[in-house]
């Protein structure tokens, strides 16, 4: 499937009617998640035929890309039942068999190296210090193979610091700089959007 048949198919897909900002929850906009999925796929063949999860998968736009673009099994995941309502209402609209699991990814409990690869846009920690780094703590021990995640362009060094040395992982790569669209969702937001750059990161277990 080309990249602008999956970034319109994504374009489609229901997001939050009342997103939760203790939670962080922004819409991943079908722009950056084709391109995460693309790029996890056809550079380095981590989506196809893969096992993949969605960790605090929101609506469910990280996981159906990967499902449109050959993963073989596609776990997601999110603490939000309503969300997760809006996932599976989406996945049925395009006919894709994703299993969806209501769970605190600190509560996860998986043994081990369970999938092949990790897709996730974690909170950016804006609301509680350091969940994005909880998010990727995790990631990185139940992928065998690929971590992919979306952080803040301003947080890159703490990033690669803690994968490296905290997390143990073998390699911390930003594939590319993206602008994150975020609109206007909850009452504090004074404009009606705003671009924040974030990194594409790469990281292997």
């Amino acid at each position: 499937m080309k990249l602008k048949q999956v970034e319109g198919l994504l374009g489609t897909l229901q997001q939050f009617s009342n997103p939760k900002v203790e939670l962080e929850q922004y819409p991943t906009g079908p722009h950056i998640a084709s391109r995460l999925l693309y790029m996890a796929e056809s550079t380095f063949g981590d989506i196809s035929g893969k096992v993949v999860a969605d960790f605090g998968c929101g609506c469910g736009t990280l996981g159906i890309a990967s499902a449109l673009l050959g993963a073989e099994h596609v776990i997601s995941i999110d603490i939000d039942s309503q969300a997760l309502e809006i996932a599976s209402e989406n996945a049925a609209d395009l006919e894709l068999d994703i299993d969806f699991i209501c769970c605190d990814i600190k509560n996860l409990g998986w043994r081990g190296q369970l999938v092949n690869t990790v897709v996730m846009n974690p909170p950016f920690g804006t609301r509680k210090k350091g969940s994005d780094m909880g998010f990727l703590t995790i990631a990185l021990k139940v992928a065998s193979e690929a971590v992919y995640s979306l952080h803040k362009t301003t947080t890159r060094d703490h990033v690669k610091r803690t994968a490296l040395r905290d997390c143990n992982a073998k390699s911390a790569e930003v594939l590319c700089e993206l602008k994150f669209d975020v609109p206007q969702l909850y009452k504090f937001h004074k404009k009606k959007e705003v671009d924040i750059a974030v990194d594409l990161w790469r990281f292997v277990p």
